[in-house]
């Protein structure tokens, strides 16, 4: 029996959990009353429900649900029932646009502002957060990357560490991300823009991830940047960072950057992390070049 308590920020993704764990094969609840609470855990636990994946939306509108919770909890795990709690975060500036695009209203909010509501709501969650066994940062995810992080731990069973990795090419002359943990400026490499049967393609093209990757200072980047981040991030899990936004910048943002970002990716991939990658340039300026 799997049960899974779904909580976090409102407006971090939790109805939109709930329906791809339903698509996993879970019984799933949204919003259930507290004083109800136990009572179904008790149906759902018992050996003739039929159900053995279930996952329960909570979120602040429960009141004083939290400290219930806890309490429910420790009760059932005494019983010898585990209970997992998934936790869905975001940004605060991410949460705020996204009420404005959907026009909703803010469990918390009466007549004050949207931020003062997150400040609180983060209060009230505290503990709770702390408690989760899954965190997942869902300001930079798509629909599907969400998707994806949801069957490695539901449905593949694969180790989660509550770190997302976003690898994340750009050209400078675009911007730096302002999103970046870690930017990396790749423009001593040799660039490809300058030979005329390379100027229009991408570092998704093999001829420029051969060039881009024939130069040892190409090679000794990667192996270095590599090195970095493997003592790196199990002290960014240690410390409970949820999301990692790793930059790396060319000029253009099409040639060296994009075969870079992509040959980190697929080290990380091999590593079983749960790893995005973003190219936000490539497609700028394609005649120009970079």
């Amino acid at each position: 029996m799997r049960f899974i308590i779904v909580t976090g920020m409102s407006g971090a993704g939790k109805s939109h959990t709930l329906k791809m764990l339903e698509d996993i094969g879970f019984f799933c609840v949204d919003n259930l009353p507290p004083a109800l609470i136990s009572k179904f855990a008790e149906i759902t636990f018992s050996s003739n429900s039929g159900i053995n994946k279930v996952a329960l939306g909570i979120d602040i509108r429960g009141g004083n649900l939290f400290s219930e919770l806890f309490h429910e909890i420790q009760d059932f795990e005494k019983k010898g029932f585990k209970i997992e709690i998934l936790y869905l975060d975001a940004r605060d500036e991410i949460l705020v646009k996204r009420y404005k695009e959907t026009r909703r209203k803010h469990p918390l909010v009466d007549e004050g502002r949207i931020q003062d509501a997150l400040v609180a709501e983060r209060e009230i969650l505290e503990e709770v957060k702390i408690r989760a066994d899954y965190i997942i940062d869902t300001s930079n995810l798509l629909i599907r990357e969400l998707k994806a992080e949801l069957n490695k731990i539901f449905l593949e069973g694969k180790k989660y560490d509550n770190l997302i990795i976003t690898v994340l090419s750009f050209g400078f002359k675009y911007g730096i991300p302002s999103d970046s943990d870690l930017v990396f400026d790749v423009r001593f490499i040799p660039n490809p823009f300058y030979i005329s049967e390379l100027k229009e393609k991408t570092g998704n093209d093999k001829p420029i991830q051969d060039y881009v990757m024939k130069w040892e200072v190409s090679n000794k980047f990667i192996d270095k940047l590599d090195d970095m981040l493997n003592f790196l991030i199990p002290n960014y899990i240690g410390e409970g960072k949820n999301h990692l936004v790793i930059s790396i910048g060319c000029t253009g943002g099409k040639h060296r950057s994009v075969t870079l970002a992509n040959e980190l990716f697929h080290r990380f991939l091999k590593r079983d992390y749960s790893v995005n990658i973003y190219h936000r340039d490539i497609e700028k300026d394609s005649k120009k070049g970079k």
